[in-house]
């Protein structure tokens, strides 16, 4: 058999299953609820200006690794910028968040050691527990009975790694942090929090999961690519993890580094978030609105206090149909399927950027009751 009739067969399957995905250019007529651009920060002028200024000095590209060409004063900058936000004593940039992730838990645990994780975590953290050397065991999602109980269990492991998101992508949930930290405590675990989606959002300073909840976990992982408007990821923790991860993660070690614009980008970024604090509180009043009004719609909305809005659907096809259907009114919103979440469970999942006007949320609002109605989903 050739590889492509190999190939065909199982999109096909995807195909009739209703979960085949493709590439699409974005449509500028069309108002964009899947941006993970929280603040509204990847096109601010301040931005672009100081990633300008770079471009001129440092070039395009950043040339080869941080420990072979590609180290700048903008990247050392950056990471002592990433430390200060988050109160850390320091901080190590990665290509992405997800290299981070993967990075952390393919170096850090070893045999002997198991990782607790969460059931809904990123995929970035589920291949990072795959590579590791240690085991990995799942607990419920955000079940602290059942993280204690499997903690209780893990005693006789050399080492304990409690691994979670700060806020869950696909459901918008917030981990609690405080009480995972309490029975990291109790159990001599250390912490790890991939705080993607909730840095920049979460907290008075936007400092993330730890602000909120008050709490410093061992490990904290971020991406530049969300809220913060850049692109890149990086580790933040006490200044000994951060040594050894550079003499260890091997998706730092062998990573083209971060280009010199995009540090330079982030770098402003962080000034202005410390600063953004009517842009969350008027980020949480249109999550609260738009999560209020589709209940009243008759649609079944997850999520916490975060600007991910789960609505969900259920079957695949008509996650897909309502979300064609809402492009033709000029909404984009993408359909979440399996495997991205479980099965009987896909949804449209909304992203609330800052820099929504009320008529763009009336519009969303409206298309929404009408593909409800269309597929018979409220009344």
């Amino acid at each position: 058999m050739h590889i492509d009739e190999w190939l065909s067969s199982r999109l096909a399957k995807m195909k009739a299953a209703g979960l085949y995905r493709s590439l699409k250019l974005p449509q500028a007529e069309r108002t964009n609820w899947a941006s993970n651009d929280y603040l509204g920060l990847a096109n601010d002028k301040r931005l672009i200006h100081a990633a300008q200024t770079a471009l001129r000095s440092f070039g395009a590209g950043s040339t080869g690794s941080r420990l072979t060409s590609g180290n700048t004063v903008w990247h050392e900058k950056l990471e002592r910028k990433i430390a200060d936000f988050k109160q850390t004593e320091a901080a190590l940039l990665f290509s992405s968040g997800y290299l981070a992730n993967v990075g952390v838990l393919s170096s850090l645990p070893e045999i002997g050691d198991v990782i607790l994780s969460d059931q809904l975590n990123h995929a970035s953290l589920i291949d990072g527990c795959r590579l590791s050397k240690a085991d990995t065991v799942v607990y419920r999602h955000t079940d602290m009975n059942d993280l204690e109980e499997k903690l209780r269990a893990a005693q006789s492991c050399t080492r304990r790694f409690i691994v979670t998101d700060g806020v869950f992508s696909m459901d918008g949930t917030i981990a609690p942090l405080d009480e995972i930290m309490l029975l990291a405590k109790q159990y001599r675990a250390f912490v790890i929090v991939d705080d993607a989606h909730a840095t920049g959002v979460l907290g008075e300073a936007g400092r993330g999961t730890s602000e909120f909840f008050g709490v410093s976990p061992d490990v904290v992982i971020g991406t530049l690519s969300k809220a913060v408007g850049a692109e890149g990821g990086f580790v933040a923790g006490s200044k000994t993890l951060i040594d050894f991860l550079l003499n260890h993660a091997r998706t730092f070690i062998f990573q083209t580094a971060v280009p010199p614009a995009s540090c330079a980008a982030a770098c402003r970024a962080f000034d202005i978030i410390e600063d953004s604090r009517d842009k969350r509180r008027l980020l949480q009043s249109s999550v609260n609105t738009i999560k209020r009004r589709l209940e009243d719609i008759g649609f079944t909305v997850k999520g916490g206090a975060t600007p991910i809005i789960p609505v969900m659907i259920g079957d695949p096809q008509k996650a897909v149909r309502f979300a064609n259907g809402l492009k033709e009114k000029g909404i984009e919103a993408p359909a979440i399927r399996p495997p991205t979440v479980a099965e009987g469970e896909s949804r449209i999942r909304l992203t609330v950027t800052a820099d929504r006007r009320l008529r763009d949320i009336e519009d969303l609002l409206e298309g929404f009751k009408l593909m409800g109605r269309e597929l018979n989903l409220v009344k």
